[in-house]
Parts: C-alpha cells; structure tokens; sequence
C-alpha cells in the first residue's frame, strides 16, 4: 500500500476512534445508560470508550511521524 492509502485508512480509524469516545461519554452522560440498564449499561460505555482510544491514540503517533518523514524529505530536497 502507498502512503496515501495508509493514511486514508488511519485518518477514518482515528475519526471512528473519537466518534466512539464521544459515543461512550454520550451514553454516560447523557443518556444515562448505566443507571438504566445497570452492569450492563456500565460495560457497554466502557468498552465504546476502550475501543475509542485504542483505534485513536496509535494512528495519531504513526500519522505525526509520517508526516514528519515526510517534512524531512521536503527539507533535505530544497
């Protein structure tokens, strides 16, 4: 895959990731899922949240050193 590709596919992980923080945190706070449906309620906000921040947090570092590999090559071509 070409760098374009892979940072298309990194861009949309890390928008899924934020829109599952953002879901988990609605949920919490606003929808009140877990006075409502309990243990359950409590795990369904967790794991949005877990899968947020695992789909975001890494695609963000390898994103900001690709893009820095790539300012380096633009610097060392001028």
């Amino acid at each position: 895959m070409t760098n374009t590709v892979i940072i298309r596919v990194l861009k949309l992980a890390m928008c899924l990731g934020l829109s599952l923080l953002l879901l988990g945190h609605y949920l919490i706070s606003y929808a009140h899922l877990p006075e409502q449906w309990g243990i359950n309620g409590i795990i369904v906000c967790t794991v949005c949240i877990a899968f947020g921040i695992i789909l975001s947090l890494p695609t963000k570092i390898y994103l900001t050193i690709l893009l820095m590999a790539n300012e380096q090559d633009n610097f060392s071509q001028k």
